[in-house]
């Protein structure tokens, strides 16, 4: 297939395109950028010029491709919710582009808050949350009644040595701060997953994926934020805290709605429906190995 790919030239997009084109499929990578274009070309791929918050390059590229992989998104926090209502437009315009077609559309969501305290599974509903503006998954799966063969990825913190996630801010304020904090005891949870296993599974869905479904993109049901802020002091060699709720706000910064927050996560059934099957290293592995 010829897969139209936002965000190709990004750190999963990138495993995605490299993951896509060694199944033998083509890759048409959005790119905004000369230096995008370029790790586009470099990788194999063939470029597609234009952005998010373009909606004619968009519609364009969609159209000119058998499915859409969708995993840009604009990582500026201090612009979020504009961020988010700019993600929100591009997955409406390219699914107005694929409505009545059977060309898949695959949309990237993350696994965020979904339960209080439980492990959340493929089936479990987002929480509505007036201060989380991004709703990739509402909007991908409000697709289906134009008759756009639609499904989500959820994803977690994903991972490698180099990057993992929301964690390269965290570890760029205890560098700031000289101390690495988590809240209370430190026992909420991220689920986590390594690169190359998330980009496998972004295949997996594409060939046998169904409409209508969200997958879960996890290798690791839920790694501690203690365990996270230890790592980072680890790394950096300096003490690590723990700090009240009250001080979260003051301490995390534009990611203090995050650090608190309890995001653990299953992916039995997506391993069980899609034959997937985590085997890379875990997140904390990862981020031992880091170079801080």
């Amino acid at each position: 297939m010829k897969v139209f790919v936002t965000g190709a030239s990004g750190f999963i997009g990138s495993q995605v395109t490299k993951q896509l084109i060694g199944a033998g499929h083509q890759v048409l990578g959005l790119a905004r950028s000369e230096d995008s274009a370029k790790a586009i070309k470099d990788a194999g791929a063939e470029v597609h010029r234009g952005s998010l918050d373009d909606p004619d390059s968009l519609r364009r590229g969609a159209a000119a491709a058998d499915a859409v992989i969708h995993l840009g998104f604009i990582h500026d926090f201090s612009k979020f919710a504009e961020n988010c209502e700019i993600d929100r437009r591009a997955i409406e315009v390219m699914g107005d582009a694929l409505a009545g077609t059977d060309r898949p559309l695959i949309v990237s969501a993350g696994i965020g808050p979904r339960t209080e305290g439980r492990i959340a599974t493929e089936d479990t509903k987002p929480i509505f949350n007036p201060h989380m503006p991004r709703v990739s998954e509402e909007t991908a799966l409000a697709q289906l009644d134009k008759g756009v063969r639609v499904s989500v990825v959820r994803l977690p913190q994903v991972h490698d040595p180099y990057k993992q996630g929301l964690i390269p801010w965290l570890i760029g304020m205890t560098r700031e701060k000289g101390e690495a904090a988590y809240i209370g005891e430190g026992l909420n949870r991220w689920a986590a997953a390594h690169i190359t296993d998330v980009a496998l599974l972004y295949r997996l869905v594409l060939e046998k994926g169904k409409a209508g479904v969200c997958y879960h993109a996890v290798g690791e049901e839920g790694v501690t934020m203690r365990e996270i802020a230890e790592s980072i002091g680890r790394g950096l060699k300096v003490p690590v805290i723990s700090i009240s709720p009250d001080q979260a706000a003051a301490h995390f910064g534009m990611i203090a709605i995050f650090a608190g927050t309890n995001m653990p996560a299953s992916s039995a059934l997506t391993q069980q429906w899609l034959d997937w099957h985590p085997s890379g290293p875990g997140l904390i592995a990862d981020l031992d190995e880091a170079k801080f």
